[in-house]
């Protein structure tokens, strides 16, 4: 079997190769998984014991030959083809990509990006969850109606495992690992079991946003999403908070923007009324912080979140949420020119 070796090492001294048919039948005999080499390498166990180790290193050492020499034979034809040189020259503009970042994307991606600049971390967690995070810490009786089969999309029938139903699991997740101070955004996908239509989707996605630490008012709530209106929608939005009911805030409060496409006056965006709805947010309840072990005497908090398929909309006047996941390469391309 030395021997065989050896013959191959002469053979590929000796190979020449002119073509790229010749290049090819270079390859297919010593380079590829079906040449001659892996089937020496298959010879090993029946070379004797005391010479194995020699004789794997010359088989090893012909596979490399027969590289350096493929390698050789492939810069040899490129250098005589005659061909003009096709080397990219990179000072040339790029060409105009063929797709584009998807507008679900693109707004959560915004929204990342003005929550970073004030501070915010990202944070993310699960889909599948249990219902300790995704309802009990947060504040939801046992008889609420988001518990029931028509809102939640529970794993094999096991009313402990589901598919969350907002991000909020990612703010327990995040208070049981971390002590305040806590400031952070959760983007994500969420699941409802919800009859698809122009306004509602089983699939979508949201941001929530989590400020804990000493001192925090329903003054800096306020602060921090008149800031993201801003800058989100345009500097002359206006913002107002509206009463509101969730298990997991006290008080809470619906969020509307000023309409940034009438400026206020109305139109069919805002229903004539001047307003649009972006979030809802509020004050965290003392019971969600007790829940993950962090002092409601000491530390307070709010918490917000935004569905992103609707600022998405109202951003760009997108009057039906099918579109987003329908992959309508029309619908996609209005997108390209976006600059983000």
């Amino acid at each position: 079997m030395f021997d065989n070796v050896e013959e191959l090492v002469e053979e590929i001294k000796k190979a020449s190769v002119q073509t790229q048919e010749e290049l090819e039948a270079y390859r297919l005999r010593f380079i590829s998984n079906k040449g001659v080499l892996p089937a020496l390498f298959q010879k090993i166990k029946d070379v004797p014991g005391d010479r194995k180790k020699e004789f794997g290193q010359a088989i090893n050492s012909v596979k490399l030959l027969a590289q350096e020499r493929f390698k050789t034979f492939i810069s040899d034809l490129d250098g005589n083809s005659g061909a003009p040189d096709t080397t990219s020259d990179l000072t040339l503009p790029a060409e105009d990509p063929i797709g584009s970042i998807h507008p679900i994307s693109a707004t959560k991606n915004t929204i990342i990006d003005i929550f970073k600049r004030i501070g915010f971390n990202v944070e993310d967690g699960p889909e599948i969850e249990n219902d300790w995070h995704n309802f009990t810490a947060l504040n939801f009786p046992p008889d609420h109606p988001a518990r029931e089969m028509q809102d939640t999309f529970f794993i094999e029938k096991d009313p402990d495992i589901l598919l969350r139903t907002h991000t909020s699991n990612v703010q327990i997740r995040l208070m049981n690992k971390q002590k305040p101070p806590i400031r952070s955004i959760m983007p994500g996908r969420v699941f409802r079991n919800e009859a698809i239509s122009a306004r509602a989707h089983c699939i979508f996605h949201q941001v929530e946003g989590l400020f804990v630490d000493e001192n925090v008012s329903f003054k800096d709530l306020k602060a921090t999403l008149f800031h993201f209106s801003k800058e989100m929608f345009g500097k002359e939005t206006k913002i107002r908070f509206r009463p509101s009911y969730f298990p997991f805030t006290e008080p809470s409060a619906e969020i509307d923007v000023s309409c940034f496409i009438c400026g206020g006056k109305g139109c069919n965006i805002c229903k004539y009324t001047g307003w649009v709805e972006i979030a809802g947010a509020g004050m965290v309840d003392p019971n969600v912080l007790s829940n993950c072990d962090i002092d409601p005497e000491i530390y307070t908090g709010f918490a917000f979140g935004m569905g992103i398929e609707r600022i998405t909309m109202l951003k760009y006047q997108i009057k039906d949420l099918r579109l987003f996941t329908e992959n309508d390469i029309r619908f996609l391309e209005q997108f390209k020119t976006i600059p983000w």
